[in-house]
């Protein structure tokens, strides 16, 4: 028996980075991970036993822009049932005493149905991905989440606010680290002023690595490009570092002078966790991201300018504003396994 599973979503990498904050804060709690593909590796990398078993259908993005978004809702909903099975027979084997899960909604139907105590951590209580005939099948499976997140035990928000029923809004959930920016700074061998361009653990975001590509002549030489590509997408270019995938981002982006991505909400609260200016480009259709970029005052079409936003951006002034979300929120799960 295990006193904890936590499930966590491979769609993208910010669900893992930010439940490995919080389970780093989980002493002495027997506990397992359950995830797919490149958020299971960093999972693992970061010295948690994890069972490599979902694989999400991938967003279909052309241009920048979510394609075909009811073909996705489909696929997902066929996902969902496949992770019923997984999950089912996951707890099954570990008999676990609590439900953690980063919206993994299946596992918590299961664990629910099991009389198991559930937790979920979530950045969004409803989806809005569908427009037409497609809206219609999207409200249903809002209908059906909204069930799910009224049964839980708790549900814990990454984001600032005012709680209300089994909802707690904890802060923002970014891992730290014990290094110096000088020292990291050192470890990357980052010597210029520095531009990390992030785009996480698919390909989706390939059009702004593209559309960096194309602007690098028009970006100052004494600027350095760092990639970080991800798993399944290869940078060959003589004059633009690409380091592929990491474990470890956040100490990237503490030690960049400037970090350029995707609209991910675990990005861009890593970025104001260290201070480090970022511009960040939505998915356009992708209504999470769009809304995280408003926000901040991006668009979409904000790519088409990148090489000014980045002159106004690589000098301004670091304002670091430190989170303690992780540790509010392990501290929510430990009392319910005390």
């Amino acid at each position: 028996m295990l006193d904890l599973v936590f499930f966590s979503s491979p769609i993208g990498l910010g669900h893992a980075t930010r439940d490995v904050a919080i389970s780093q804060g989980l002493d002495n709690i027997s506990k397992r991970f359950v995830s797919g593909i490149a958020a299971s590796s960093i999972i693992s990398q970061n010295g948690f036993d994890v069972d490599d078993l979902y694989r999400p259908p991938a967003f279909q993005v052309k241009n920048g822009k979510l394609s075909k978004p009811l073909k996705w809702l489909f696929k997902y909903y066929s996902y969902y049932k496949e992770c019923k099975v997984i999950s089912s027979q996951i707890l099954k084997n570990y008999h676990p005493r609590l439900v953690t899960s980063d919206e993994d909604f299946a596992s918590l139907a299961v664990a629910q149905d099991m009389g198991i105590k559930t937790i979920l951590i979530t950045d969004i209580l409803k989806t809005n991905f569908a427009r037409g005939i497609g809206s219609i099948i999207e409200k249903q499976m809002n209908k059906s989440m909204k069930k799910i997140i009224e049964k839980c035990d708790l549900v814990i928000l990454p984001e600032n606010g005012k709680n209300e029923d089994n909802i707690v809004r904890v802060g923002p959930i970014v891992r730290n680290t014990s290094q110096s920016r000088e020292q990291l700074r050192e470890k990357f061998a980052f010597h210029k002023k520095t531009i990390v361009v992030s785009i996480g653990g698919t390909d989706s975001g390939r059009f702004l690595i593209e559309k960096v590509l194309d602007i690098h002549s028009r970006i100052d030489s004494n600027f350095e490009l760092v990639i970080v590509s991800g798993p399944s997408f290869k940078v060959n270019h003589p004059d633009i570092r690409n380091i592929g995938f990491v474990n470890n981002l956040h100490e990237a982006i503490f030690a960049a002078d400037l970090v350029i991505s995707l609209a991910g909400k675990s990005t861009i609260d890593e970025s104001r966790h260290y201070g480090t200016p970022g511009i960040f480009i939505p998915i356009k259709g992708h209504f999470e991201q769009e809304e995280n970029a408003i926000e901040l005052g991006y668009t979409h079409d904000d790519m088409f300018r990148l090489d000014k936003l980045i002159l106004e951006k690589i000098d301004e002034k670091r304002n670091p504003k430190p989170f303690d979300g992780a540790k509010k929120a392990s501290n929510l799960i430990k009392k319910f396994l005390a």
